[in-house]
C-alpha cells in the first residue's frame, strides 16, 4: 500500500520530527536516543511489546510528558506553541470509554472539537456547524448523529471521537490504541476509515497498536518500539518474528532440542 504522494512544492520538511530524545519515568529511562520523522500523508504504525514505550512516545510529542534530553518540533514548532491548536488530533486509549449514561449525542460530542479559546464563549456558527457536518460525513455516522453517544457500539464510540478530532480540521492525528475492545467488523471499518482519509483527505496518521496484523495490513511504515526504535520502514520489508526476535536481543532456548528430545512413549490400548 502506497503513501499518499506530496508534490514537493507542498511539502517543506516533516510534519513531525523528533531528534535525540530521552524519557525517564520514575526516575527508569523508558524512551532513548529516538529519532524520528514522519511526512504529510503518511500512515505510520507504532508496534512493540507491552512496556516498550508506546503511549510515552505519543504523550512526549504531544508535550504532555517532560523529555530529559532531545527535541520535537511539530510544524516546525515546539508541541506548546499556540500554532499548533487546532492542527492535531489526539485520540487517547480512554476517549472513546464514555459512561454508558452521559447524555450527549454524536453531533454535541463532535461539536466539541470545534472549540477554541476564541469561540468558546460564542454561538455556533455557520462555518463551525459545516465543520461537524463534514466530520460525521468522513467518519459515517450520519444515521446516528442525534444518538446519545452511550448508546453507540464500541466502533462506533471510537468513529465518534476520531470526528472529534477532524472537526478542528486536523492535519495530524494521533490515536493510541483505537482498536482495543471493538469487534472485528468494526475494526475492519475504522482501519479502512484511517487509510482514507490519509489517501483522500491528505491526513496525516500516527498509531499505536498492539495489533501487530492490523497494522501490517493497513500503515505505510512500521516502528519497531522496544525503549529505543528498532526497526523503522516501509511496512511490506516488517522483520518477521525470528528476526524481531534478534531485534530485541532474544536468543533460541531450545538450540540442541531435536539432539536431546525423546520418542513420544506408546501408550498401550
Amino acid at each position: 500500500m502506497e503513501p499518499k504522494i506530496v508534490q514537493e512544492s507542498e511539502q517543506t520538511g516533516p510534519i513531525l520530527e523528533v531528534e535525540n530524545m530521552t524519557v525517564f519515568r520514575s526516575g527508569k529511562p523508558i524512551l532513548r536516543d529516538i529519532d524520528l520523522k514522519v511526512f504529510k500523508g503518511e500512515f505510520v504504525g507504532i508496534v512493540g511489546p507491552n512496556g516498550s514505550g508506546k503511549s510515552t512516545l505519543l504523550l512526549s510529542i504531544l508535550g504532555l510528558l517532560k523529555i530529559q534530553k532531545g527535541t520535537v518540533r511539530i510544524f516546525n514548532r515546539p508541541p506548546a506553541s499556540i500554532y499548533l491548536f487546532g492542527k492535531i488530533g489526539w485520540v487517547s486509549q480512554a476517549a472513546s470509554n464514555l459512561p454508558r449514561d452521559i447524555k450527549i449525542t454524536v453531533q454535541e460530542l463532535v461539536q466539541l472539537g470545534t472549540i477554541n479559546t476564541r469561540n468558546m464563549l460564542r454561538f455556533i456558527s455557520k462555518e463551525r456547524r459545516e465543520c461537524v457536518e463534514r466530520a460525521i460525513q468522513m467518519v459515517d455516522l450520519q444515521d446516528v448523529r442525534t444518538s446519545e453517544v452511550g448508546r453507540l457500539s464500541g466502533g462506533q464510540r471510537q468513529r465518534a471521537v476520531i470526528a472529534r478530532a477532524l472537526a478542528s480540521d486536523a492535519e495530524l492525528i494521533i490515536l493510541d490504541e483505537p482498536l482495543v475492545g471493538i469487534d472485528r467488523e468494526s475494526r475492519n471499518s475504522l482501519l479502512k476509515l484511517l487509510d482514507n482519509l490519509c489517501h483522500e483527505q491528505g491526513k496525516t496518521i500516527l498509531m499505536v497498536s498492539h495489533d501487530l496484523a492490523a497494522i501490517r495490513q493497513t500503515s505505510h511504515r512500521m516502528v519497531f518500539l522496544e525503549e529505543t526504535i528498532r526497526y523503522d520502514g516501509d511496512t511490506a520489508n516488517f522483520p518477521d518474528l525470528s528476526e524481531l526476535a534478534d531485534l530485541r536481543g532474544i536468543h533460541q532456548v531450545h538450540e540442541h532440542k531435536h539432539s536431546h528430545s525423546k520418542k513420544p512413549r506408546q501408550v498401550e490400548e
